[in-house]
């Protein structure tokens, strides 16, 4: 039977077309259409014959492929780190999942919040609390993060010999513990339960801290940055066929990332104008090596990739230089894909 890449797709958000910054339009772009996966499942790649989707929760995506249940996962880099550090503390099992390609999409913050305005930093609020409590209490959504977030800071303030003790809970269930650390595992609204003292402290994922703000709370740490990217077991280098699959799978994936806010930009340019335009070009950095040029008796074709989002060098400002210049019938294309070369994965 010929191998095929198991990738774990992500329900949820990710797979809303109107959400998640529309990945199926990044696999369709990178040439890789599905069908079903918008709808829940089962999801089918119908344009290739050596993927395999297997549909599931990003938060159980670290497990599988520890597993070997899947060989690639499309997840945050927050669910795949939750998962290995429960593996460590929890289970003192040691994990290596490698991180291949980011995808640019799903941008969070996981900040450490409290309620009031007292103290500056977590050290001191950490300090404050342990010199009046010998049980901290946490709630996230995240536990083993915020469990490894809080054991850095106590040992950075000396005061974790106290602390060793950890318990991850249900939210409000009875303490297995009765000193250390106790983390309550919570379904979401990690702001409403600190600022009702439903716990001392928390871990909250964040895009804006809007919903922080309005609870009238103050993130006292800045714990990680996370987006969607791309995840795999390390022992999927031994299979070198496999490899060979997941090679293909991340460079098309990395050049429709990289054609995102590019465009072509085709034009004609008359033979005794073509030093004044190849000028501009280089003096703007329009081109890599060289111009992509076809010159014929009279005229020579240009064609130059435009990044839209280049603030200084804007499209429309170009397009008008150029025309300045002598060249005519510029026609704008959009761009779907753009790999600079095999380098690049």
């Amino acid at each position: 039977m010929e191998q095929k890449l198991k990738i774990g797709m992500p329900a949820g958000s990710l797979a809303d077309p109107n959400r998640g910054g529309n990945l199926i339009n990044l696999l369709v772009n990178s040439g890789f259409n599905v069908s079903g996966y918008a709808q829940g499942g089962p999801t089918k790649f119908t344009s290739v014959n050596f993927l395999l989707g297997w549909d599931g929760r990003p938060q159980e995506f670290g497990a599988q492929l520890e597993i070997n249940e899947i060989d690639v996962a499309i997840a945050g880099d927050d669910w795949i780190r939750e998962r290995v550090l429960e593996m460590k503390l929890e289970y003192g099992k040691e994990v290596h999942l490698e991180h291949v390609l980011a995808l640019n999409r799903g941008g969070v913050k996981l900040v450490g919040i409290v309620d009031g305005n007292e103290f500056d930093t977590v050290e001191d609020f950490l300090k404050n609390l342990c010199s009046q409590k010998k049980l901290i209490t946490v709630v996230s959504e995240m536990p083993y993060l915020a469990l490894d977030w809080l054991r850095t800071k106590l040992d950075a303030t000396g005061i974790l010999e106290k602390f060793q003790s950890f318990s991850v809970q249900k939210y409000k269930t009875p303490s297995k513990i009765e000193s250390g650390i106790l983390i309550y595992e919570t379904w979401g609204k990690t702001e409403a339960k600190v600022k009702n003292g439903g716990a001392d402290i928390g871990l909250e994922i964040t895009q804006s801290g809007s919903a922080i703000k309005n609870y009238g709370l103050k993130i006292i740490d800045f714990v990680m940055q996370s987006q969607t990217s791309i995840w795999i077991n390390s022992n999927l280098r031994n299979d070198a066929e496999k490899l060979e699959l997941l090679h293909m799978f991340l460079l098309n994936l990395y050049g429709s990332i990289h054609a995102e806010n590019k465009v072509m930009v085709t034009f004609n340019v008359s033979n005794k104008s073509t030093g004044a335009v190849e000028d501009y070009l280089r003096a703007k950095n329009l081109f890599a090596d060289e111009p992509t040029v076809i010159t014929g008796k009279e005229f020579t074709v240009y064609d130059v990739q435009i990044d839209t989002a280049n603030i200084n060098e804007p499209l429309a400002k170009v397009r008008y230089e150029l025309a300045k210049l002598g060249a005519t019938s510029i026609n704008t294309l959009p761009v779907q894909s753009s790999i600079p070369s095999i380098k690049v994965i």
